[in-house]
């Protein structure tokens, strides 16, 4: 089993202790560092931050399992915890600027929509229902597709009608 350095100094320092007692011990001896760390950690200098996420660092190169909660909870919260970029809270209204742009952006595209096809040039003559009438009677007439198509016995489609 390894220990870390700061375990064998325990060792060290307490050597009638059992190894038990100097894993509680080294963590004891982090519980006020690392004591309710999400309650102080906004008031706490830049120094001492950086030095809890050293020993935070260090710890968690131990064991997992010989943490204590507050150590668990304490490399939890430095890691993930609400402060930082995490911190920022939208203000209040943010959510009805965001509905009232996406809501105006949306308008604005539909708008640019109609704007260029009302602007567009009418659709060809060939798009009419009498011109696509005519196709299909002449496609008939000189037997296009006789197998499948349009001259096969039993169509039952609309030809080159597409409206």
């Amino acid at each position: 089993m390894s220990l870390s350095r700061t375990a064998l100094r325990a060792v060290r320092s307490y050597s009638t202790a059992s190894p038990i007692t100097v894993k509680h011990s080294t963590s004891n001896s982090s519980g006020s560092l690392l004591g309710n760390v999400e309650v102080n950690w906004a008031s706490r200098s830049p120094v001492e931050r950086h030095e809890i996420y050293e020993k935070l660092a260090e710890i968690q190169k131990q064991d997992w399992k010989a943490l204590t909660i507050d150590e668990k909870k304490a490399a939890y919260y430095v890691a993930f915890g609400a402060h930082g970029p995490r911190q920022a809270v939208n203000p209040p209204g943010h959510s009805i600027k965001i509905l009232v742009g996406t809501l105006a952006a949306c308008g604005a595209a539909i708008g640019i929509f109609g704007l260029i096809r009302s602007s567009a040039p009418a659709p060809p003559k060939t798009m009419t229902k009498e011109w696509q009438e005519a196709s299909t009677e002449m496609a008939k007439e000189q037997k296009i597709n006789p197998i499948t198509g349009i001259s096969s016995e039993g169509y039952a489609g609309k030809g080159f009608v597409s409206a």
